[in-house]
């Protein structure tokens, strides 16, 4: 296979060369593409001098926005996606790439315990997780990991849903799953990074968040919507129950609970034939 190897790199001059340099011993005659996000510092200098193609933001557009030039300028048919802080080690794409092999489109790189930068970051990656998994109805065991390999035609199938910030794995992952597209987790330890980090816990982490139930509601949308109306139905149930014995009657209450459910799983059922559109544009 051909391999391009795409590094998004903002301010990581400290890192992004000993990072080119692995990444080139590695895989030698790999494409290598960093990406600089307008970056301040001496980064895209440093990726130069290391072996890398560069191409420059003129201004900072994000991780994601990144990811997308990195993957249109990209030629191979395997597209490898590493950070360049230091974080993931070039050493491990062999094994990514194996697993491609197999039959996978994407192969991602899946952080073990320990592996994570703090206790509050790895709790919220728990629970993106079991979301996540809730949403696509498959397994995911690390579903904001940047490190990954996808087959270059079917990663570019879904650069118009990407969103220009860090969430772009979340996004990725789920249209993969959602798309019928066969997806694999490696095992890795992630060292820490490099310098200071870009990612907000607070901030970063409400986005993270927001974007699980914004691709959840884009692609099963009634996983997301039938439970909300089950819960108006029952309270109105349980509420009706209540006056019913309570008073002997029926109240505009109850039947505001009933018409609230109704009028949820509508929305959902209409937001279910809106997905097909939108897995048809991504299948085109």
């Amino acid at each position: 296979m051909q391999i391009s190897v795409v590094i998004p790199a903002k301010n990581e001059a400290a890192a992004i060369g000993q990072t080119v340099e692995r990444v080139l011993a590695v895989l030698p005659e790999a494409e290598l593409v960093v990406v600089n996000d307008g970056s301040t510092d001496d980064t895209a200098q440093v990726a130069r001098q290391a072996g890398a193609t560069v191409i420059d933001h003129p201004y900072s557009k994000g991780n994601g926005a990144a990811i997308k030039t990195g993957a249109r300028a990209a030629t191979g048919e395997v597209i490898v996606f590493l950070d360049g802080d230091g974080q993931h080690a070039p050493e491990d794409i062999s094994r990514l790439l194996s697993k491609l092999e197999q039959g996978y489109d994407m192969v991602v790189g899946a952080r073990q315990a320990g592996s994570q930068a703090s206790v509050g970051r790895g709790l919220a990656n728990t629970l993106y997780n079991k979301l996540a998994s809730y949403m696509v109805g498959h397994k995911v065991e690390d579903l904001t990991s940047g490190f990954r390999a996808a087959r270059a035609e079917k990663f570019r199938e879904f650069l118009y849903l990407l969103p220009n910030g860090f969430s772009y794995p979340t996004t990725c992952t789920m249209a993969f799953f959602r798309a019928g597209y066969s997806v694999a987790y490696e095992p890795i330890d992630a060292s820490k990074r490099i310098g200071k980090s870009h990612i907000r816990l607070l901030r970063d982490g409400a986005r993270f968040l927001l974007i699980i139930f914004k691709i959840g509601t884009l692609f099963s949308p009634l996983k997301l919507f039938t439970p909300i109306a089950a819960a108006f139905l029952g309270t109105g149930l349980l509420y009706y129950a209540y006056t019913w014995f309570e008073y002997d009657r029926f109240t505009n209450m109850s039947a505001l609970l009933f018409t609230t459910s109704v009028i949820v799983f509508l929305i959902g059922l209409v937001s279910e034939q809106i997905t097909q559109l939108v897995y048809l544009k991504a299948g085109k």
